[in-house]
């Protein structure tokens, strides 16, 4: 963790933490005491480490749907991981090739992020790999619904001192599937942060995980990132079916114009949605994007 003047401390829990988590754990839906980007009251121990007295409220936080865990929770559902709290900007990192552009996990992580009320910025990154521009199209798609899109090289520089003036004066989280470059992307942001790069499957064209858990790193006066392991699936947690729309910005207008109010914009008829897709005023593939997070919504989670 850091202090008020960006000095890094380790810090460890007090042991009334986990005891208290063990107390509770049949119990839980999150299983997570403090994550990266909390703020905590804490004592300095003679080694100067520090032992956390107090875990602060949170202004917000972003979360996903976590693994089953063998022992934590027993009624059979699928508990909440916290990625990171207290956070400015979710920055969501594509490649546009190796491994190939994924819209639709851009679409779950804006999902995750709007449903968060986060500032959210999409970058497209290896510009340099793709010849044909085809990147071009959907930067123009997600500029067009409303979102700050960067295109950026680290072969090229391109796009990086742009990508910089987003991070000043923010705390950023940093999400997107295992191999886009987050990590090199980070590097050649802020020389001396050195972390890890990992490689490409020649197999599977996918990436290998190399961050391991999320990272907090001070980069700068008042501004901080946070990398977070490369995820393959990507579930939002917590949000439940009539919402999902909500986190579609580009369908409100058009949800005012739905027959029935308890319109799902799945198979109503009359729904003003589904009528904006038909008209190309809504993007098809950002439709399926919605029809298959709508699919995947659990329908027995209590709220």
């Amino acid at each position: 963790m850091y202090d008020n003047n960006g000095g890094e401390i380790r810090c460890s829990l007090r042991g009334r933490f986990q005891k208290d988590f063990q107390l509770k754990k049949d119990k839980l839906f999150n299983i997570d005491i403090v994550v990266v980007g909390d703020r905590v009251k804490y004592e300095i121990n003679e080694d100067n480490s520090g032992v956390i007295e107090e875990i602060l409220p949170r202004k917000n936080y972003i979360s996903r749907k976590a693994p089953k865990i063998k022992g934590v929770g027993n009624r059979g559902e699928r508990l909440e991981q916290v990625v990171a709290a207290n956070i400015n900007n979710l920055i969501i990192v594509s490649s546009c090739k190796t491994p190939k552009f994924n819209n639709r996990v851009i679409d779950r992580l804006i999902v995750a992020g709007e449903s968060s009320h986060l500032n959210i910025i999409i970058v497209i990154n290896k510009t340099d790999l793709d010849e044909s521009d085809d990147y071009t199209a959907w930067a123009q798609l997600y500029r067009t619904i409303g979102y700050k899109v960067f295109l950026t090289s680290v072969k090229t520089k391109t796009g990086i001192n742009d990508l910089i003036k987003e991070f000043a004066n923010n705390t950023s989280l940093i999400w997107g599937h295992s191999g886009v470059g987050k990590s090199s992307l980070i590097n050649e942001m802020y020389p001396g942060i050195n972390l890890k790069i990992g490689e490409i499957s020649d197999n599977t064209s996918k990436g290998k995980h190399t961050t391991v858990t999320s990272i907090m790193k001070n980069v700068g006066e008042n501004t901080f990132i946070i990398d977070t392991p490369g995820i393959r699936e990507i579930d939002p947690y917590g949000i439940r079916k009539e919402d999902v729309c909500h986190y579609f910005i580009e369908f409100v207008p058009f949800m005012e114009l739905c027959r029935f109010n308890t319109c799902t914009h799945h198979h109503e008829p009359g729904c003003g949605v589904i009528n904006a897709v038909d008209q190309g005023k809504i993007n098809g593939e950002r439709y399926q994007s919605y029809l298959n997070i709508l699919d995947t919504i659990e329908e027995d989670m209590n709220f």
